[in-house]
């Protein structure tokens, strides 16, 4: 049936080839990041008073979940919380200022305040760094106030913690962990690209397929690692509340009212889907619904063509083997 035209096998490297960031790309990434990183230690070992006080690597790259088109590397910047500006826009100019300073042969023209972050751009290489700032309180384990992507609000957040968070489930599930979300958020990719109105964020899908290991899920069987995930946006519309107790009881979970509800694993008060609306979850119902009958075809299907056909409805034209 189905498998024989198009195994596991033949799904793992389609996906090495076409949608994982190689590896050499994602170790040239991280020295990239982990060069300012470094130059910023060095600075501060000479200016123990400095406001700025670490930086992060966090995002896809961090957790090991980046796709091949990866369009920039996300650090958090943590700042001295006495001394910063209390206004957005006043403290990413204070942050660039601060980063000039930390590493005086940039040109000006190299770090930028943007709306919600500072990027610093690398001469000579395919990626910009977003710095994040991150409100720092002298917290032990790094908890500080992140300013949020979505809407410049400031956010509590650990970004130690949320590497651990997937570290610990990459652990205990090989590979097929990082693989199996790259391959769901490459299909929300081009669920994207076919309808403008749909969104799914990757940290949410993330997590879903946290909640799904922590409830046994095996990863090994793409084509079955996918359906369950699918299964569980189409039979829960999405409206099921995901969290988890990583770094906080469940009884200290707040209230919300929002229709779909994930709850950031290192911050009980923060559902990291509260701008999702009902008519954007039903969206990713339904095509949660039409990936998991193409699935099902494409097992079923007795042709490679046909097998083909239908796993190209799930992940778009660029399916092939």
């Amino acid at each position: 049936m189905g498998r024989e035209h198009v195994s596991q096998k033949d799904i793992a490297n389609w996906a090495v080839n076409t949608i994982n960031l190689p590896s050499d790309k994602a170790k040239e990434y991280r020295a990239q990041a982990g060069r300012l990183r470094d130059k910023l230690t060095n600075y501060l070992n000479e200016h123990p008073d400095f406001v700025l006080k670490r930086m992060l690597i966090s995002g896809s790259l961090a957790k090991g979940t980046a796709l091949k088109s990866i369009s920039d590397i996300d650090v958090g910047c943590y700042i001295k919380a006495d001394d910063a500006p209390s206004s957005i826009e006043e403290l990413l100019n204070y942050l660039a200022e601060k980063l000039r300073k930390a590493f005086p042969n940039f040109s000006p023209d190299q770090v930028v305040p943007q709306t919600y972050s500072v990027q610093v751009s690398f001469k000579g290489t395919s990626l910009d760094v977003d710095i994040v700032p991150i409100l720092y309180y002298d917290d032990p384990d790094w908890y500080g106030d992140l300013v949020s992507q979505n809407d410049g609000s400031f956010l509590k957040t650990n970004i130690p913690f949320h590497i651990e968070f997937i570290k610990a489930r990459k652990s205990k599930n090989n590979t097929h962990f990082a693989q199996i979300i790259r391959l769901a958020k490459y299909w929300a990719k081009n669920m994207k690209i076919e309808n403008p109105d749909f969104k799914f964020k990757s940290f949410m899908i993330e997590l879903i397929f946290a909640k799904l290991a922590d409830n046994g899920q095996d990863f090994s069987d793409y084509p079955e690692a996918l359906q369950s995930f699918f299964t569980y946006l189409a039979t829960t519309g999405v409206r099921d509340q995901i969290s988890f107790n990583d770094y906080y009881a469940y009884g200290s979970i707040g209230t919300f009212s929002e229709p779909v509800q994930i709850i950031d694993p290192v911050n009980a008060e923060n559902n990291a889907a509260k701008l999702y609306t009902n008519a954007q979850a039903d969206l990713i119902e339904d095509a949660a619904i039409d990936a998991g009958d193409a699935i099902d075809a494409a097992l079923a299907a007795t042709t490679k063509e046909n097998t083909v056909y239908y796993w190209k409805k799930v992940f778009g034209p660029s399916f092939h083997i």
